[in-house]
């Protein structure tokens, strides 16, 4: 994939998670096997990862302006993505209450990570003078 393809696939999928991100309310209220912890009870922590959510994608989608200039942000979003998805995997096989995360919030995580990662900017290459 030629560099040009792939900054324009690297700003939709900014677009597109960072809109994505702002609906993390709605999916746990349609959903909340797959998207809310405790069994629905923990509102004030729904809350809480939605208001975080909500600014990531407002950064994820100003980023995609000038992709190579956010390179710190979109490798956080991976990084703390795999983490985040990690975490949630473990804790819902202990936790047979919590298994609808296996098919809701844990693989949308790694699907943000996996895409970000192979569209990520190149690193720049410094030139020695």
């Amino acid at each position: 994939m030629d560099d040009s393809t792939r900054e324009k696939l690297l700003k939709a999928a900014l677009v597109t998670f960072g809109a994505i991100f702002f609906f993390i309310y709605p999916l746990g209220l349609v959903w909340p096997s797959g998207w809310q912890w405790h069994g629905g009870d923990g509102k004030y922590y729904l809350q809480m990862i939605c208001g975080v959510y909500a600014v990531l994608g407002a950064f994820l989608i100003a980023a995609a302006r000038e992709p190579s200039e956010h390179r710190s942000l979109i490798a956080f979003t991976v990084w703390s993505s795999i983490v985040h998805a990690g975490i949630m995997a473990a804790q819902s096989i202990s936790d047979v209450h919590e298994t609808g995360h296996l098919i809701g919030d844990v693989p949308a995580l790694l699907l943000v990570a996996a895409v970000l990662w192979f569209l990520s900017p190149a690193k720049r290459v410094s030139v020695a003078t």
